[in-house]
């Protein structure tokens, strides 16, 4: 019996109101990496699914980029759940091998082949949208860390079209880490530590990337002082003047 979390299945509610994620006729493709955010995202939809006044699919897939992890509890526990399962298995490790460019971040190459190949399955099995577990926090992480490392403001829109016409849907894209956690401790999700278990670090000696790690523990320190700045970020976030910049395309004469 999964123990659901009101404040996330809300939250999910009010971003699919606002920025229409998902609706009636809808087939869903769910990343499902065995992580803690698509736990919980898989589990979600599957709740809203169940609850929603409006008819939808949803089926998981794994991305296997051989790299040496087990997926087979993902496939358990989504069987166990009644939820349609996909392991799709790719030569991404084996093509990373040969196309990775020296000093280059191999999660870095990797998270981009995977996207494509979800992508690409996601058209091939007819499914219109795909749904990532990324939150709140990952959009803003990612805002500052566009900032500070490359020079460019930008973050995680609630949904996107991929470029082969795949809408990508974010669903908890208002949702807090924090109560992600508060979910995943409730429940016995058969958690996956990608890291951990990826044949890259183990056997490779390749170095974890921590520009993110660094980013997220300098918001830490940053909500620790002002304890109602996501608050903040989120209605920032809403409001975007693009004229007050230095850039010249938003500049009026």
């Amino acid at each position: 019996m999964i123990e659901y979390s009101k404040k996330i299945l809300k939250f999910v509610g009010r971003a699919n109101g606002e920025y229409n994620l998902f609706q009636e006729g809808d087939k869903i493709l769910v990343g499902l990496s065995g992580g803690k955010d698509s736990f919980v995202l898989l589990h979600t939809l599957n709740r809203i699914k169940q609850i929603a006044p409006f008819n939808f699919e949803i089926t998981a897939i794994t991305i296997d980029a051989m790299t040496g992890i087990d997926y087979s509890p993902l496939q358990e526990h989504c069987k166990k759940h009644n939820i349609n399962y996909i392991l799709y298995k790719t030569p991404i490790m084996e093509i990373l091998e040969e196309k990775k460019r020296q000093n280059s971040s191999a999660c870095g190459f990797c998270a981009r082949m995977r996207r494509g190949s979800l992508y690409s399955k996601a058209l091939e099995l007819g499914y219109n949208k795909i749904a990532l577990g990324h939150h709140f926090d990952d959009a803003v992480e990612t805002f500052f860390m566009g900032m500070f490392y490359n020079g460019m403001m930008r973050s995680m829109p609630p949904k996107y079209k991929a470029y082969n016409g795949i809408e990508v849907i974010r669903p908890l894209i208002r949702v807090r880490e924090k109560q992600i956690i508060g979910m995943v401790n409730k429940n016995n999700f058969p958690i996956i530590d990608g890291e951990k278990s990826c044949l890259a670090f183990q056997e490779g000696g390749e170095k974890q990337p921590y520009v993110r790690e660094q980013t997220r523990q300098f918001l830490k320190n940053l909500e620790q002082q002002y304890d109602r700045l996501y608050v903040s970020f989120e209605a920032a976030f809403k409001n975007i003047y693009p004229e007050t910049f230095l850039d010249k395309k938003f500049l009026q004469d």
